[in-house]
């Protein structure tokens, strides 16, 4: 069965960006080692350690659809209409976009994130949904839609940003304990909800 997985890489005191989007040395660990590992985009390599690899490389290849916001999208410009992780990509957004370049590419715009959740489950298969974190996160988090998360705990603090969960200000979440493979410049924590 089709599992929702939250994801990013996050600074110690819980932000995934700086106010004004950017990662800073959030991502560093992506190319600070000699392995080479692909997600969807074959010309979009990484280079990280071997543990990190071994980890991203047992994820990855479970990841059938990634499910953003329209936040995301407009900041990567849909990577392009290339699907970073996954082979399906479903934005949530009010307004779908009119004049985006690449209306070929596999990407589904849907309003309402219980909508956006099945489409995304369907496409997915027997695979999973890998959700990019943010306001997002905390709102399937809030309507009990979220079985996974997958932090990439970097050791920087940001001090302000935009938080991994967003705005989340529902009930108190307790999640069991996580498994966690350390990395170089990078611990990646990856835990189930009670």
């Amino acid at each position: 069965m089709s599992r929702v997985i939250a994801t990013a890489a996050v600074s110690l005191d819980g932000f995934v960006a700086d106010t004004s989007d950017a990662v800073g040395p959030l991502f560093d660990w992506y190319e600070n080692g000699p392995v080479e590992v692909y997600g969807t985009d074959p010309g979009r390599p990484f280079h990280v350690t071997q543990p990190s690899a071994d980890y991203l490389q047992s994820i990855w290849p479970t990841i059938g659809v990634t499910l953003i916001g329209r936040r995301l999208f407009d900041l990567t410009n849909g990577w392009n209409g290339v699907p970073a992780v996954g082979d399906h990509v479903v934005v949530v957004t009010h307004a779908p976009p009119t004049d985006w370049p690449f209306p070929d590419a596999p990407y589904t715009f849907v309003d309402g994130i219980e909508e956006a959740v099945a489409q995304a489950k369907s496409l997915a298969g027997h695979r999973h949904v890998a959700v990019a974190a943010g306001n997002l996160t905390g709102q399937l988090l809030e309507a009990g839609l979220l079985d996974e998360l997958v932090l990439s705990l970097v050791p920087v603090v940001f001090g302000t940003g935009r938080p991994f969960f967003g705005d989340y200000t529902g009930r108190q979440q307790l999640f069991n304990n996580p498994n966690v493979i350390e990395g170089d410049r990078v611990t990646h924590l990856h835990y189930t909800i009670q």
